[in-house]
């Protein structure tokens, strides 16, 4: 049985936010569509999959790196300079952090982790 938890994130500058290949980066111009963009990665394999397809040898990856929660919650809001997001997900960090670099690069920092 997986342990939910509640990851307390920051991202110092949105609208430089994106991952390093276009075409799975986020595009959103808010916190809101930052955090839709974040739940759907986190509840569907959309983005591990469109990953998978364009790695060199994609039968070759690690299945358990496409795992979802589809009851998997985000939401986002500007807070002073930066943009604050909490994400509620069973999934582990491992997979969590694969996601987000994938959408917004190293432009995120973890700032505590706790059971949800």
């Amino acid at each position: 049985m997986s342990t939910r938890s509640h990851y307390y994130l920051s991202i110092a500058d949105l609208a430089q936010a994106r991952g390093p290949v276009q075409a799975l980066s986020y595009d959103g111009a808010g916190p809101n569509d930052l955090a839709a963009a974040v739940q759907n990665a986190m509840r569907t394999p959309e983005l591990f999959e469109h990953w998978r397809a364009m790695q060199d040898e994609p039968d070759d990856v690690d299945p358990s790196l496409g795992a979802v929660d589809p009851q998997a919650t985000a939401s986002a809001r500007v807070a002073d300079l930066r943009t604050d997001m909490d994400l509620i997900t069973d999934l582990p960090m491992s997979i969590v952090r694969h996601r987000l670099n994938l959408l917004i690069g190293n432009s995120w920092q973890l700032r505590d982790m706790r059971k949800a």
